[in-house]
């Protein structure tokens, strides 16, 4: 079965809806530039309630952040209280590294062999964890790290999977396309912001849309 991320997360409402729907992960974006942005005093107090509301049934709660130093993003982490991080910027596996198997790679190839080229740069420094992915696909964007509501190349996707065990596949999915682009690639799991929000609202999560995205990842049947 696919497993889900929501992305995003601002508030401890959704954070709730989106565990109560069956999200396996829910991801925090401390890039500031970022209209999600929360910061770690908001964070850790969502985290503290979501655990005592869930329990151990809680997602696997995320730190996203882009182009930060080690020693911040473990003080952050830290501080949150929660240890999986995702890297969104222009990292080098080196500071991938550094953070010991906790923290996976986000990248935004455009062509194939983009895409090989930075698998390949990043695998010595991939989680073990089976928990985590071993690197996020992202639709390119000149400008934007992520969220950006394109979609992915699954010419590029499927090139990935092809060479990694656990891909997670983001970039435009929405609860109207997810089924087919989980049929087609096949991905470990699949990461959404944008395409499960209210309209207009950008880390405003809209319940319906939610409950329908994570459905329709999860009852794809594969094919065989």
């Amino acid at each position: 079965m696919t497993k889900v991320k929501i992305c995003g997360i601002t508030n401890y409402e959704d954070a709730l809806a989106a565990a109560s729907a069956g999200a396996d992960m829910l991801g925090l974006n401390f890039y500031k530039k970022s209209p999600r942005y929360v910061s770690p005093e908001d964070a850790a107090a969502l985290a503290r309630r979501l655990r005592a509301e869930m329990g151990s049934q809680i997602p696997l709660l995320v730190g996203l952040f882009v182009n930060e130093i080690v020693g911040r993003v473990s003080i952050t982490m830290e501080q949150v209280g929660f240890s999986s991080v995702q890297l969104s910027g222009d990292e080098s596996v080196e500071l991938l590294k550094e953070l010991h198997g906790t923290a996976f790679k986000g990248i935004r190839p455009r062509t194939t062999a983009e895409a090989l080229d930075d698998l390949a740069y990043f695998a010595p420094g991939e989680p073990k964890n089976e928990r985590l992915p071993s690197i996020l696909v992202d639709a390119y964007h000149p400008s934007l790290y992520g969220g950006s509501g394109r979609q992915a190349s699954t010419e590029v996707a499927l090139a990935v999977k092809g060479k990694t065990p656990r891909l997670m596949l983001a970039g435009g999915l929405t609860p109207e396309n997810v089924a087919e682009i989980v049929q087609a690639v096949q991905p470990w799991a699949v990461d959404v912001a944008s395409g499960v929000e209210s309209d207009g609202q950008p880390g405003k999560k809209d319940a319906g849309k939610l409950r329908a995205f994570i459905q329709a990842a999860k009852l794809t049947l594969w094919a065989t």
